[in-house]
């Protein structure tokens, strides 16, 4: 669902936890068009759906389909090879932040985060995609 209609840069969130849904569009919602997804493969559908966010901001841990799995199959499609990821996560661990920047994600956020450094590792995921922040 869009909570926002205007003519922003669109972000699709994909996150299982309904509180940091809330809390991210809270944080996102002043500056961005957020779509939010509670799994990959929901994004996935929303996606094939025609639905072709700027960024997608997805958590590593969610169910039916997970963040690594999700880069993987976006990554292997002609289509949606080049829509820039990001990663959210509770895990610290080193393997899986690798693991996802090899698989194609842009960028890596351990929750919890400062949400200043969020909104400025978004405009420079979104910078680097050649998407303008203003």
């Amino acid at each position: 669902m869009s909570k926002n209609n205007n003519p922003k840069i669109h972000i699709l969130l994909v996150e299982d936890d309904e509180f940091m849904q809330a809390v991210l569009d809270e944080i996102l919602n002043v500056n961005y068009r957020i779509d939010i997804r509670p799994d990959g493969l929901s994004a996935l559908a929303f996606l094939q759906g025609g639905n072709i966010p700027d960024l997608i901001i997805s958590d590593l841990n969610t169910p039916n389909m997970n963040g690594l799995e999700l880069i993987e199959q976006l990554k292997v499609s002609d289509f949606f090879s080049s829509l820039p990821i990001m990663i959210l996560s509770g895990e610290e661990s080193s393997d899986k932040r690798i693991k996802c920047l090899d698989a194609g994600a842009d960028d890596f956020v351990v929750k919890p985060f400062n949400p200043a450094e969020l909104e400025a590792r978004i405009k420079m995921v979104l910078r680097r995609a050649g998407k303008s922040t203003s």
